[in-house]
């Protein structure tokens, strides 16, 4: 459970740092002193300077970051960034964002040369292949904690007396249950490459947010099919488009129902670094593919996430480039830097209330469920 997390934990890691390398490697490009480039934020615990720049290892384990000469404003000598061209510094603020796609088409490479199990949101559509029922998520004191079922479980069948039904998707598995409360049924289980029989009885009252067996069931089907390696590369290309186009389809859509009135829809809700987390540890549990998919596909959304225009992030930096731009003279150093920290300070308060009121739950939930 904590090697799950941990190595959930540092993949974020990493990934934000390829992020801030994609920053640091285009200002390199265009002659822009970098400071320092940091892994995690201060204090730190170890620095070396290499060139011009110091590498810095941090105690913090939050981030990464890039310290770009002249980025506040106020230099503009020949090596800051102040001092250079606008499409240049647009190119060195995007080299993150593009960082994050770059990535993601890297990690869908990957998953295509190996395939990939993902997770089939309709539970009542067909799909490419034969699909599985599993267990991701088994309630403390539950019947299904009590036999023994894991996170992870393939449910192959379910069986009461005479009656024995083949299992493959989730509505048939909860229709079974529900016809049986409170008699013993028996569940043919497949755990790594093992096959077996749990003998459980479904509660008749069981507790709120809890299903009758305290289990949270997933439907997996093989989506990604193993590709050739010649061809694995362009399909993780075209996946990692496909994947942005459809990204875009629907932060539009939240952005046209929260206008509207409509609300927030109840699945978007949001996850700060605890939940992604989470979401990256239950992701191990199954398997390779699918892991290394939803690295990319986070990939994928914090880069658009980083380009909306809010002050703070990429996309806020480049408004302030096209506006002075549009201006032909940059807006005044102390006005970006106030307005720039203004939206960070709102953006950390609603991380923090993110993380409290969804990443702690869900943590807390991940952590009972593999206890």
């Amino acid at each position: 459970m904590i090697l799950t997390i941990i190595i959930a934990f540092f993949s974020l890691i990493i990934l934000v740092t390829l992020h801030e390398f994609g920053h640091f490697i285009l200002a390199k490009k265009f002659g822009v002193k970098v400071e320092e480039f940091g892994i995690g934020y201060p204090p730190r615990i170890f620095g070396k300077k290499i060139g011009e720049t110091v590498y810095s290892l941090n105690l913090l384990p939050f981030g990464a970051f890039v310290k770009i000469h002249g980025e506040e404003g106020g230099i503009e000598d020949y090596q800051s960034f102040v001092g250079k061209a606008i499409w240049q510094r647009v190119l060195i603020v995007l080299g993150g964002v593009v960082a994050f796609w770059v990535v993601a088409a890297v990690l869908f490479t990957i998953v295509f040369a190996i395939g990939a199990e993902i997770p089939v949101p309709d539970d009542t559509g067909s799909t490419p292949v034969e699909a599985r029922v599993i267990i991701a998520e088994v309630s403390p004191g539950s019947p299904a904690e009590k036999s023994s079922l894991k996170i992870g479980d393939t449910i192959l069948n379910s069986a009461w007396q005479s009656e024995n039904i083949k299992i493959s998707k989730i509505k048939d598995f909860q229709d079974f249950v529900a016809l049986h409360k409170g008699q013993e049924i028996t569940l043919t289980v497949k755990r790594d490459g093992e096959i077996f029989d749990v003998a459980l009885t479904p509660r008749l009252d069981p507790p709120a947010g809890q299903g009758s067996l305290g289990v949270g069931l997933q439907r997996m089907a093989v989506i990604i099919q193993k590709q050739a390696w010649y061809r694995a590369p362009v399909q993780g290309v075209i996946y990692c488009g496909q994947l942005t186009v459809t990204a875009l389809k629907g932060l539009a859509k939240i952005f046209v129902d929260l206008f509207s009135g409509k609300g927030v829809p109840a699945e978007a809700t949001p996850a700060g670094p605890l939940g992604i987390t989470v979401f990256l540890a239950k992701a191990l549990d199954f398997g390779p593919g699918f892991f290394l998919y939803l690295v990319g596909a986070i990939a994928v959304l914090v880069a658009i996430s980083n380009l909306l225009p809010i002050p703070a992030l990429d996309g806020g930096k480049l408004v302030f480039l096209l506006i002075e731009k549009i201006r032909s003279k940059p807006i005044s150093p102390k006005v970006e830097q106030n307005i720039t920290m203004t939206f960070f300070i709102l953006l950390i308060v609603f991380s923090i209330i993110v993380t409290i009121k969804f990443d702690i739950p869900r943590l807390s939930d991940f952590i009972k469920s593999g206890s």
